[in-house]
């Protein structure tokens, strides 16, 4: 039997843990120009909050971390963004290893989409579609708006179960009814949040196909991403996508995605009758208008070109991406140009470094504007022991892009392999350049550390290597990196300033932690809140 107090302990817990998960919407409608959503977290926290998500994410070893496929993603996804409803909002893209099918949006503009989503998509279209319906939520602001009305709503419902515990007291059956209060308010707890997701759901929609019509995808994207997954979840029974769980379709969202798409494209349609395309923005300047009135749209190829590289590098196994190939070719079936691209990734990585020269030499005359070919057939000649040969490609690659990230980090991790403080100094040569813009760059700053050790610059290689750490999840191993650099007597002062400043800007982000309990070498969180909803870890 509940006592009084331990009756009204669970309440206020069960209150309390549902304090942040969102609640219920009134409408679809915009964000009132009142709301008091953007005064609970400044846009500066709402940023610290995605970064150090995103640092989680990757002490865990959760993030696919390709340049070549970030670029892709960072270039779609800053294409939508762009022309989404907040333009200024900065946005980050990153790829979740898993292979099954999600994509959440989290506070500061992060946007997580695992690999299994882009491997469904038959279309860049779908994938697009997918990205403006995230930075809809964040655009919109639902997350914060989630968190406010939390806030507001908490305090009523704990209130209304504490009166009923303390009615239920004086029945006969107190316990039952202690049981049933504690009960029924939770359960109200949990369909606010269903109702409130719905709302988001639908607004997030409704902006996000809009969205897609601006940047020049194909409206129905949607539509036909949602209709997919759903076909697909019939055909498997119980087997739900977790993005179907967060995102839930009906087939009434279905035909409301297609009205809406179909409403975008006749508007489209008469904006180029009349001669005047829809604007972009009603907000954006001129001058930036200007920038953006070529939409970019699908690109076939690199789409077709990055859903093969991610299927090899979220493979379990070189060798099982290659399998995947094999059993393709051995069904009979004529592999498409980026197939022919996936098995030579696929074959560099188990070692057959020949087999994939010779599948790139067939590709490079058909896709010489392409230079994901060039790059493996730099790898591939490394690989193969011609060093002389691959540095070749590789110097030709950064003449015709010479701030090319991709490049820059292949070039770097070749050179780190040789061993000698030659390589590291030409390392530093090509890795400088790149971090005067991207000093929280994780894989940028640990190649940089990697090539300032090889070359003999320790105390730069100490600094680079406590950037590394506490952009991938360490923030209290970094910190003690920059104190025990901080020791050498042969710091000059320019570098002890250096040192003292990333210290300060450090310490803060280490207190926090201590004080939520995390330790260094807790290498998994317990539990990630990623946007619109709580999930475990290995969700992604």
């Amino acid at each position: 039997m509940f006592s009084l107090s331990r009756s009204l302990a669970l309440a206020v817990a069960a209150a309390l843990a549902a304090a942040g998960a969102p609640l219920q919407a009134d409408d679809n409608s915009l964000p009132e120009i009142g709301s008091s959503a953007a005064e609970l977290l400044s846009p500066a926290q709402e940023t610290a909050y995605g970064r150090q998500m995103l640092g989680e994410l990757r002490r865990a070893e959760y993030l696919l971390e390709d340049p070549l496929l970030e670029a892709w993603l960072g270039a779609l996804g800053q294409g939508l963004a762009a022309r989404s409803e907040r333009p200024s909002q900065p946005f980050t893209f990153f790829l979740i290893r898993s292979r099954e099918i999600n994509a959440f949006a989290t506070l500061g503009g992060y946007i997580g989409v695992n690999a299994g989503l882009v491997l469904t998509a038959e279309r860049e279209d779908e994938v697009a579609a997918v990205l403006a319906h995230e930075i809809a939520h964040v655009t919109q602001r639902h997350i914060v708006r989630g968190v406010e009305a939390a806030q507001k709503d908490t305090l009523p419902i704990a209130l209304a179960m504490l009166g009923a515990i303390v009615a239920s007291q004086s029945s006969k059956s107190s316990a039952d009814a202690t049981q049933a209060a504690i009960t029924s308010g939770i359960a109200l707890m949990q369909q606010r949040q269903i109702n409130f997701t719905r709302a988001h759901e639908a607004e997030a929609d409704r902006v996000g196909i809009n969205n897609l019509g601006r940047a020049g995808y194909d409206p129905m994207g949607m539509a036909d991403f949602f209709g997919r997954m759903l076909r697909a979840t019939r055909s498997q029974g119980d087997a739900v996508p977790d993005f179907l769980r967060s995102h839930p379709v009906t087939t009434t969202r279905i035909s409301e995605a297609k009205d809406r798409a179909d409403a975008v494209a006749q508007r489209t349609a008469r904006g180029a009758r009349g001669g005047s395309a829809q604007p972009l923005n009603p907000i954006l300047s001129a001058a930036f208008s200007v920038d953006l009135e070529a939409a970019r749209g699908p690109d076939t190829r690199a789409f077709a070109f990055a859903r093969e590289r991610l299927r090899v590098l979220s493979a379990p196994s070189p060798a099982d991406a290659l399998a995947e190939y094999r059993r393709r070719s051995t069904a009979g079936e004529t592999p498409s140009d980026a197939e022919r691209y996936g098995a030579a990734l696929a074959a560099i990585q188990v070692g057959d470094s020949r087999g994939a020269l010779h599948a790139l030499a067939a590709l490079a005359p058909r896709h010489a504007d392409f230079f994901w070919i060039d790059l493996a057939r730099a790898e591939a000649l490394h690989a193969a022991g011609e060093i002389d040969a691959a540095e070749r490609e590789y110097h030709a690659l950064l003449l015709q892009q010479p701030r090319n990230r991709a490049i820059a980090l292949s070039f770097a991790a070749r050179l780190a392999q040789q061993g000698t403080a030659a390589a590291g100094r030409q390392a530093q040569d090509v890795l400088r350049p790149l971090l005067a813009n991207r000093m929280e760059d994780a894989a940028l700053q640990h190649a940089f550390a990697r090539a300032c050790e090889q070359a003999g610059d320790l105390v730069r290689a100490a600094e680079a290597y406590a950037e590394a750490s506490f952009l991938s999840g360490h923030p209290e191993d970094a910190l003690n990196q920059l104190q025990r650099l901080k020791e050498r007597e042969d710091l000059d002062y320019v570098q002890r300033a250096r040192v003292d400043a990333r210290i300060a800007a450090m310490t803060p982000t280490v207190l926090e932690l201590r004080a939520r309990g995390i330790k260094p070498g807790d290498e998994r969180p317990s539990g990630m809140h990623v946007g619109m909803g709580w999930r475990a870890p290995h969700d992604g």
